[in-house]
């Protein structure tokens, strides 16, 4: 069985993620840091429904302590699908952004895509199959006001997956991109009425969770397997 590392998985979108890829045959390892009670309800969740999953706590910006966590982990074996999905974001105008919001945002989804992806590398190298899949955002391919940093940190994971992409390809190690545009979680609802949504949206809805998790699968799936250096949008047309 195929071992899959989903970061971030205590929001709605990782744990959408994770509960794909338990139904799709995956053991899933759910990441969570300061907040691992929804992660362990999913397992539960996961356990009940005759899937394999567990919960790993880390704070993947400590480079030292995520170092620790991944050679535990990779003890019982290489991980070979790793979904980099963990990331925040801390809005401000940049003239008036301070150089807090700034560092922790990229020190979150930059360094922390290094801290975890780069331990992982060569184990999957080795088992000549794997998948590097990172949950990126359409502020990362248009711009988004208030959102520098943000697109700053999502737009560079964008550039590292190409070139991760180019070294990894001739093992049977795919990289891509997933770019989502507004889904329905619980920190969307506090930022986009349904106005606001139908005008900025073609298709004039939110998408889902679980329609981010079914393209994620996909790229997880051997049929993907000819996919690698993408980045791919799932936005309701929004660009």
């Amino acid at each position: 069985m195929k071992r899959a590392l989903i970061t971030g998985a205590s929001g709605g979108i990782g744990a959408a993620i994770g509960r794909r890829l338990a139904d799709d045959g995956f053991h899933v390892i759910l990441h969570a840091n300061r907040n691992p009670a929804p992660a362990e309800g999913l397992v539960e969740e996961i356990r009940a429904a005759g899937g394999q999953a567990e919960v790993v706590v880390f704070d993947l910006t400590d480079r030292a302590g995520t170092a620790q966590a991944i050679a535990g982990l990779l003890e019982q074996g290489a991980i070979q699908v790793l979904v980099n999905n963990a990331g925040i974001h801390d809005d401000a105008v940049f003239p008036g952004m301070q150089p807090q919001q700034w560092d922790r945002v990229l020190d979150v989804s930059l360094n922390g895509f290094f801290n975890v992806t780069q331990p992982l590398t060569l184990p999957m190298l080795r088992t000549r199959w794997g998948r590097i899949i990172t949950l990126s955002s359409v502020a990362a391919v248009t711009g988004n006001r208030g959102q520098v940093n943000y697109s700053a940190a999502k737009g560079a994971l964008h550039a590292a997956s190409k070139s991760l992409a180019l070294e990894l390809a001739s093992r049977g190690v795919t990289v891509n991109v997933v770019a989502p545009g507004i889904i329905e979680t619980a920190m969307s609802a506090d930022h986009f009425d349904t106005a606001s949504i139908r005008q900025m949206v073609p298709m004039q809805r939110a998408g889902t969770a679980a329609e981010v998790a079914a393209l994620v699968a996909f790229l997880a799936s051997d049929a993907a397997g000819y996919i690698t250096g993408q980045v791919i949008s799932i936005n309701g047309g929004m660009a």
